[in-house]
């Protein structure tokens, strides 16, 4: 999957303002090495397909986006999305505070983007080659740039925007913790790099995120790359040893203890059982 994110950072001192705030921006292209899994934000998630065709799932629900749909995901809703091999998904996400959708039962609103799509596209594009630069004055531009797209929008007659309590600043700490860990879990990484990159200490971190999600991040961490695990046992013929390596455990047996821990089996036993024939890989 090729990435580039951009995290807003907060001005001190500066006053709190009655109006969507612009928390991140996430510019994604689909790879083969895409494995998506449900999951959540405390914020609300507006994502732009500004290219390809896929299938985005909400809750149970699943339905096809293409090309200048944009997807609207209310706070704390499970959702993730699957791509077309043949038309891979681009899309921009924009992580808003303050602001909820007004949707249906399960959280999500479905748009086609006509009249306002060239001045959409037009912002987003903007937004993109900014944090590209990542040059003075940055985060403004884009949060301007943000009420611009939120103005065209509410010109529609099906989209409407709420006010919504703004998460606390832990709550966005630990997402933020938690979307890195989401993107970067592959890699090495320990609680002081994680609490060093969010500026709190790794006690408050351990005992704010495990509150938040119910795990602690280096539990969360393993969790992921189990589930990575799943996926490479029964789509691949790679070995337990070179599984283990992708993923960035220390050693093969720390890898087979931490899955057997979380599934109730070996990794060659989850192995065969995907695959009734088996694999011999060690």
């Amino acid at each position: 999957m090729s990435s580039l994110r951009h995290v807003l950072t907060r001005r001190e001192g500066a006053e709190p303002r009655e109006q969507a705030r612009l928390l991140y921006i996430d510019c994604t292209q689909y790879s083969e090495e895409w494995n998506s899994a449900l999951h959540t934000h405390t914020c609300t998630e507006l994502f732009f397909i500004t290219r390809g065709h896929g299938v985005f799932q909400v809750r149970r629900d699943r339905f096809p986006v293409a090309i200048n749909d944009l997807v609207v995901v209310s706070t704390s809703v499970p959702h993730t999305e699957t791509s077309s091999h043949v038309s891979p998904l681009e899309y921009v996400v924009l992580g808003v505070e303050g602001l909820e959708p007004l949707t249906d039962a399960s959280g999500c609103a479905l748009l086609h983007l006509a009249a306002e799509q060239e001045a959409v596209s037009t912002c987003l594009r903007m937004m993109v080659q900014e944090i590209r630069e990542e040059q003075a004055d940055c985060d403004e531009i884009c949060q301007k740039l943000l009420e611009l797209i939120l103005l065209r929008l509410l010109r529609r007659d099906d989209f409407a925007l709420g006010s919504a309590p703004s998460a606390s600043r832990t709550s966005r700490e630990c997402d933020m913790v938690r979307r890195y860990i989401d993107n970067h879990f592959k890699e090495d990484m320990t609680l002081d790099q994680l609490a060093e990159m969010v500026h709190i200490s790794k006690y408050y971190l351990a005992h704010t995120f495990r509150k938040e999600f119910h795990t602690s991040p280096i539990s969360y961490l393993i969790s992921r790359r189990i589930q990575e695990s799943r996926f490479l046992l029964r789509e691949t013929d790679f070995s337990l040893s070179q599984i283990a390596q992708i993923l960035g455990f220390s050693s093969l047996s720390y890898f087979s203890q931490s899955f057997r821990r979380l599934e109730g089996c070996s990794p060659m036993e989850y192995r065969r059982r995907s695959h009734p024939k088996g694999h011999e890989s060690k």
